[in-house]
Parts: C-alpha cells; sequence; structure tokens
C-alpha cells in the first residue's frame, strides 16, 4: 500500500530509507517542542497547552504536506515567527496574545485564499531578492540575542544599553556548555545535534539547580489546550498595527515556506526539467492550513523547515519521510513533562546556532552595490537593536526604495515596493 500511494519505487527509494530519513528531520527539527512553549509562554500563554499546540499544529501541517502534497518536508510553528509573536508583538508592542492569535489566524486564511490563486508565487517574485535574504539574517541576528538574553550572558547595563552578564552564573554555564555541545557535533556532522545540546544542557542543570524536575511522570497525557485555543480579538482587525503585523507574518512566512521548498528541492534533484516543484501548490496549501489550524489551537505560525533538508540527505524522497515526522510529533505529545522541564539556559544554544543558520543568505548579496547593501544592512541590524523585525523590514525597503529611485534606477522598484514604502511612511507619520 506505502509503495503504490508514494511510488517509492519510481522515486528510487525504499520504506526503511523513508523512515530513517523521517526520524533524522524529526530529530533536528524536535527542539521546537522546547523552545516555542517557551518564547510564547513570555506573553502570559500556558506553557503547557502551547506545547500541545505545537505539537498538534505540526502534525496537522505535516501530514496535509505527506498525504498530499507528497513531498519530504516537515511543518511546526517557525523559529523567528514566534519570536515576532511574542518579543515584538506582545512585548514590544504591548499587544495581547489573543491579538497577536489573530493576526497569525487571519494570515492562514489570507495564505489559503492566495494558494488558490497562484498569487504567492506572483508576490514572491515582486520583492527584491536581497531583501529577502536580508530578512533571514536579521531574524537569525534577533533570535540569537534573544536567546543571548535568556540565558543572561547579555544583560541591561544603563551606560551602553547592553552588556555581558556574569560567566560565573549557573545559566550562562548552562548555556556555553550546550553550545560546545551543539557547534562539536554539527562539525562531526552528528544528526540531531540540537536536540542533543538542549538534552545535555538539561542534564547538566540538573545539580546547578537551573533544570527543575517534573513532580508527575514523564509519560502523561496530552496538556489541554483550552485556555489557548480559539482565543481570538478581532476589535483591531482594521488598526495599522494590524496591518503591520500581519504584513510581517505573511512576508516572512511566504518566503521561508518558498525558499524552504525550492532549496532542498533543488539539492535533491527533485525540480522539473524548467526549474518548479511538482506539486507545489499542495505544498504551499500545507503551511496555510497548518498555519490557520495553529491559530485556532493557540500557537504562532506554521512554516516548512530547513532541517528537512537533514531528512532529504538521508534519502528522503516522498510524503513517507514527512508521515513519519508526523508520527514522531505524535508520540512527542504524550511526553510532554520531559520537554517542558528544559529551562531557558538549555534552549538558548538552539536559538544562538539557529540564528548563525539564517546568516547563510546574507552571502547571495552584492555588497559592492551600494542600492542594495545598504538597505540590506539597515535590515539586519534594525531587527536586533529595535527588537522588532517589523521595524528592521520597514527601514529596509524604505532604504531600498529611496536609494533606487534617488540614483536613477527607478526601473528596478515594482509596484509592490512602492505601496510598501507609502504604507511605511504614513505608518511613520501616524
Amino acid at each position: 500500500m506505502l509503495e503504490k500511494f508514494f511510488k517509492l519505487k519510481e522515486n528510487k527509494t525504499t520504506v526503511k530509507t523513508e523512515v530513517i530519513a523521517g526520524i533524522t528531520t524529526f530529530m533536528t527539527m524536535a527542539y521546537i517542542l522546547a523552545v516555542n512553549p517557551d518564547i510564547l509562554s513570555k506573553t502570559g500563554m500556558d506553557i503547557n497547552a502551547v506545547f500541545s499546540a505545537t505539537a498538534i499544529s505540526a502534525i496537522v501541517g505535516t501530514l496535509v504536506m505527506a498525504l498530499w502534497a507528497k513531498l519530504p518536508f516537515a511543518l511546526a510553528p517557525g523559529m523567528g515567527l514566534n519570536a515576532f509573536f511574542a518579543f515584538s508583538v506582545c512585548i514590544g508592542m504591548d499587544c495581547s496574545w489573543q491579538f497577536a492569535l489573530t493576526a497569525v489566524f487571519l494570515e492562514g486564511i489570507i495564505f489559503l485564499v492566495l494558494t488558490v490563486f497562484n498569487i504567492r508565487e506572483l508576490i514572491v517574485n515582486s520583492i527584491p531578492t536581497n531583501m529577502k535574504h536580508a530578512i533571514s539574517a536579521g531574524i537569525g541576528l534577533f533570535i540569537a540575542f534573544i536567546g543571548m538574553q535568556h540565558a543572561g550572558l547579555i544583560v541591561n547595563n544603563d551606560a551602553v544599553l547592553v552588556g555581558l552578564g556574569s560567566m560565573k552564573e549557573p545559566t550562562v554555564l548552562v548555556m556555553v556548555f550546550g553550545l560546545v555541545i551543539i557547534g562539536v557535533l554539527l562539525a562531526l556532522k552528528v544528526k540531531g545535534a540540537l536536540l542533543i545540546g538542549i538534552f545535555a544542557a538539561t542534564v547538566l542543570g540538573i545539580p546547578m539547580g537551573v533544570t527543575k524536575l517534573p513532580d508527575t511522570s514523564l509519560i502523561s497525557t496530552p496538556p489541554s489546550v483550552s485556555s489557548i485555543a480559539f482565543q481570538f480579538d478581532f476589535h483591531e482587525i482594521f488598526s495599522m498595527k494590524m496591518l503591520v503585523v500581519l504584513f510581517t507574518f505573511l512576508f516572512v512566512d511566504m518566503f521561508d515556506t518558498v525558499g524552504t521548498l525550492i532549496g532542498v528541492s533543488s539539492k535533491a534533484n527533485m525540480l522539473d526539467k524548467d526549474g518548479k516543484l511538482p506539486r507545489v501548490k499542495q505544498a504551499l496549501f500545507a503551511d496555510a492550513i497548518g498555519t490557520t489550524v495553529g491559530a485556532a489551537l493557540g500557537t504562532s505560525t506554521v512554516t516548512t523547515y530547513v532541517e528537512s533538508a537533514s531528512g532529504v540527505a538521508e534519502g528522503g524522497r516522498t510524503g513517507l519521510t514527512s508521515l513519519t515526522v508526523a508520527g514522531m510529533f505524535l508520540i512527542a505529545l504524550f511526553l510532554s513533562p520531559l520537554f517542558l522541564m528544559v529551562p531557558d539556559a538549555a534552549t538558548a544554544p538552539a536559538l544562538i546556532i539557529v540564528g548563525s543558520f539564517m546568516l547563510s543568505p546574507i552571502l547571495k548579496v552584492n555588497l559592492e552595490d551600494y542600492t542594495e547593501s545598504i538597505p540590506v544592512f539597515l535590515t539586519v541590524i534594525m531587527m536586533p537593536l529595535a527588537y522588532s523585525i517589523a521595524e528592521g523590514i520597514v527601514f529596509g525597503m524604505l532604504a531600498f526604495v529611496i536609494l533606487k529611485l534617488l540614483s536613477g534606477r527607478h526601473k528596478e522598484i515594482s509596484i509592490v515596493s512602492y505601496f510598501l514604502a507609502v504604507l511605511f511612511i504614513l505608518k511613520f507619520l501616524m
């Protein structure tokens, strides 16, 4: 049955290869089960409920990818997007987590509509390529900065705003230990390096008083999502604040998903002769459905994970790989105490390393063309300094339009970019 449904022989793979690939992908992305509840709990959301919402939304999105798109990609609430949800929207803009969930839900609905009418690909093509690279790199710096703050490596400093924390603090020592472990394992190409590093740091945190052991059994009934499910706030859906937040969710998720699909597929030789990915529309539906369901359950935007490349590297070529990933998330759903005992100091190394992963697109930017490099630089630097992904995008897009326009290269500016520039100027004026 599996052979017929997933066409394993046609894709030159086997059940064993696909299952191993799926387990590998899960190992490289399972850190989200610890990191996402930790990040979203900063908004006041119940950490236990967010754990269940994270796992279930990952299962739903990945199942759609497995059974409809039949591609070896896994989905879960995205890193960077959850940071924007918690630290930019809820904390930075002083919005409720219900407001943020509403924005994510609207994003999912919009993505469903845009995917039906094939508009997502058109929008992607209208945004400057280098700005896409800049957003990835900027988010990388932002989440790394957040990780360092959570572990106490970077602290408030009245003289220079930020400064180095005490290296003798137990949380800092646990974070540094985890960082070294993950770095060495990545260098040795060990599968699941992030997850192993988080586990090792968590274990070290026990005798150091950083990790608090659960009072209950490690195997338990999944925590209820009732406290966060369907908690929408539609009072401000037509406000400028909602527009900026919604656009940022749409923008970042759009490029994250499309870039991951095309990039990983290219490495796996899965693109057709025209450079297109078969069943890409169904793949885009997977993240749209995952995001909509995830918001209803109570979590941030669901997106396709670049860690899927690890499973593809192991030989995964069909939806059986992603079906295996969904099965692993289902098992993890019943081990919530194990994941929720993980302290900030243990997840911080994963945030820092994932941040470094997201810097690689900056290598594709031509730094000699100042109409490109200056907007890119402003995008990247403003995200961590302004503690806002949205502000980074605003400064970058405005710089892009202004520099191109004043240097006589207006033909390089799309109509969409002009529209966004006007929108952002109005935002500042208002």
